[in-house]
């Protein structure tokens, strides 16, 4: 299954619902403490249970509707690409349209709501049968529906829920009274149902921004630590190390009270006092035993003893290998990769060379990638298409949307990077310049503005003109060799270009 989209309500400064679309690769772009990284950690909370990387608690309710009286936080994720069949009872393959447990678009979307903050009860959006006959089936044990089936007097396999569930749908066909709506399967008789449908979901892995990567951090000293610490969590490789366990213990057992047989021909009293003190399995230190494992670079130099760019690099690839790991573990299942501003203390060329190999990567079946980055050249080097821009709509309410046409009429990176990050760039510029010139605009344009000097070039002389500021910065960036003129600051060149955007957006 792969993200469509995510939708956040009520949680932290999304104070009402927002749909954010999401497709293989993903950048959330906007200014500082508007909400990007909220989006990431929402998904970490909602894959892994606050058991991850973020914790949910009472202070993530909006503050303003929390003093309204709106305490539930809501995070939800739709999802495409649906599994071909699914288990959801016995051993019996069944589809999750079967089960009614799709939307009207075929989508399959769960809603986790957290009531102040704590304990997620979760729903299934699904345009399921209302009517009262037929609209509780999932909720319904073998020999229930096994009644149902004989009372109908139904030929089909009284085994299989499913199979029941689906001759009794079947039944009531032409009036089902299908609607949309939310399934609580975080209650009794569908608890069952939840942790099924929980193998078929992503794995979601979250590297954030903030992360420690100092001598301390046990994954800066080497990520094979680490990684084999996650290995011997496996549960195929603890059934191993707990059966060799048990035979070192059997043997330990046999050499002790061979031991204090021996004893006891000679001191009974001694023997008596004594007994074997052998640790359980569950409290064996396996990992001590690969304490010794490394990598290390050229000269053998440790992974902590780099710069911090070098470490934070090897640490997001150690990540990313993990994930992968866990991937190939889960046949079919997709990974999401979210990371935080992949810039951080990366070199410009580290900054493209990491953004092309996250491209590269959210290309591969079953993997999709995310990442929030304040970096304007990682921007010029996406396509519109990856781009959520996280704003304010004209209410005043926080979202998040694709990029489209603002001033220009057409999709800007440069007015994105505006847009999100403030950045004012003599690109942009000339790009409303030309917008206006190609319009047949500049003389309304000039028209009523300031004028200042310029000191052109004219055959080896300098002759002295009058012109608006726009002008004046069109005419420096285009000729730089002509140095006789004091040079723009930036706050000029964002004042040019405010002047521009204002005068375009009011044009009729």
């Amino acid at each position: 299954m792969r993200i469509k989209s995510i939708i956040l309500n009520n949680f932290r400064g999304y104070d009402s619902e927002t749909i954010i679309p999401i497709s293989d690769f993903v950048a959330i772009v906007g200014k500082n403490d508007i909400g990007k990284s909220t989006i990431l950690e929402a998904l970490d909370i909602f894959f892994n249970d606050s058991k991850g990387v973020v914790s949910i608690d009472k202070h993530d309710v909006n503050k303003r509707n929390h003093a309204n009286g709106q305490k539930d936080i809501v995070i939800g994720v739709e999802f495409e690409d649906l599994p071909s069949e699914v288990i959801l009872d016995e051993a019996y393959k069944t589809t999750l349209t079967d089960e009614y447990l799709t939307t009207t678009a075929g989508t399959f979307c769960v809603i986790k709501k957290y009531p102040d903050g704590g304990k997620a009860k979760v729903y299934i959006l699904a345009n399921h049968p209302s009517a009262v006959e037929c609209c509780d089936l999932l909720s319904k044990k073998l020999k229930d529906l096994k009644s149902i089936v004989e009372r109908l007097d139904l030929e089909c396999d009284k085994t299989k829920n499913a199979v029941m569930r689906k001759a009794i749908w079947n039944y009531y066909s032409d009036s089902l009274n299908l609607s949309q709506r939310e399934i609580e399967v975080s209650i009794d008789g569908l608890k069952d149902l939840w942790p099924k449908i929980c193998n078929f979901m992503p794995i979601f892995c979250l590297f954030q921004s903030d992360r420690s990567n100092n001598d301390k951090d046990k994954e800066a000293q080497d990520p094979l630590r680490e990684a084999v610490k996650l290995i011997l969590s496996d549960g195929t490789i603890q059934e191993h190390l707990n059966a060799v366990a048990e035979t070192v213990t059997r043997q330990l057992q046999s050499v002790t009270n061979s031991t204090l047989d021996k004893l006891r021909e000679m001191n009974a009293e001694i023997a008596s006092a004594l007994s074997p003190q052998i640790p359980h399995t569950k409290d064996l230190k396996w990992a001590d035993v690969f304490k010794a494992v490394s990598i290390t670079s050229d000269d053998n130099i440790p992974i902590n003893k780099h710069g911090s760019g070098v470490k934070r690099l090897i640490l997001l690839n150690f990540f990313r290998a993990e994930a992968e790991r866990q991937r190939n573990a889960h046949d079919n299942v997709n990974v999401i990769y979210a990371i935080e501003e992949p810039e951080t203390s990366q070199h410009l060329a580290h900054q493209l060379m990491l953004v092309e190999a996250l491209k590269s990567l959210s290309s591969k079946p079953y993997i999709q990638v995310l990442i929030t980055t304040h970096s304007a050249h990682i921007v010029k080097h996406l396509n519109f298409d990856d781009l959520r821009l996280v704003c304010f709509d004209e209410r005043g309410h926080k979202c998040v949307r694709k990029v489209t046409p603002n001033q220009l009429p057409y999709p800007s990176l440069n007015e994105i990077n505006l847009l999100a990050f403030e950045e004012v760039s003599e690109e942009y510029h000339n790009e409303l310049y030309g917008y206006i010139e190609h319009e047949n605009w500049l003389a309304d344009y000039r028209n009523g503005k300031p004028l200042r000097p310029y000191n052109k070039l004219r055959n080896g002389t300098v002759v002295v003109q009058q012109i608006c500021l726009t002008d004046y910065i069109r005419h420096q960036i285009h000729h730089p060799e002509n140095t006789s003129n004091a040079h723009y600051t930036e706050s000029e060149l964002r004042q040019s270009v405010d002047l521009m955007r204002t005068y375009i957006d009011n044009h009729p």
